[in-house]
C-alpha cells in the first residue's frame, strides 16, 4: 500500500505587481519558515530569498504563481497545498 505524503499549506501575499516589467513580488510562508520571492512572469524566472529551504517552496510556487498569475493582486492573500513536509 502506498504512503500519502503529508501535506503542508502555504500562505502567499502579493506586495508589488507590475504589469509594464513583468514583475510580481511577495512573500509566502509554510510552518516555520518564510521567503521573499520576485517573479518575473516575461522571462519565466523566479527567485526566492533567503536560500534556506528554498528548494522545498520553489517549484511549488512557480507552479501556483504561474496557475493564478492574472487573478494575483497587491495586497491579496492566497494559499496552496505542498505534497510533502515543509
Amino acid at each position: 500500500m502506498a504512503k500519502r505524503l503529508p501535506q503542508t499549506t502555504a500562505y502567499v501575499r502579493i506586495t508589488r505587481h507590475c504589469w509594464q516589467q513583468g514583475m510580481l513580488e511577495g512573500e509566502v510562508r509554510a510552518n516555520q519558515f518564510e521567503w521573499q520571492f520576485a517573479w518575473c512572469f516575461r522571462l519565466g524566472e523566479l527567485s526566492v530569498q533567503p536560500s534556506l529551504g528554498r528548494a522545498l517552496i520553489k517549484e511549488p510556487l512557480g507552479r501556483f504563481l504561474e496557475q493564478k498569475d492574472y487573478q494575483l493582486e497587491p495586497g491579496g492573500d492566497y494559499s496552496f497545498t505542498i505534497r510533502g513536509e515543509v
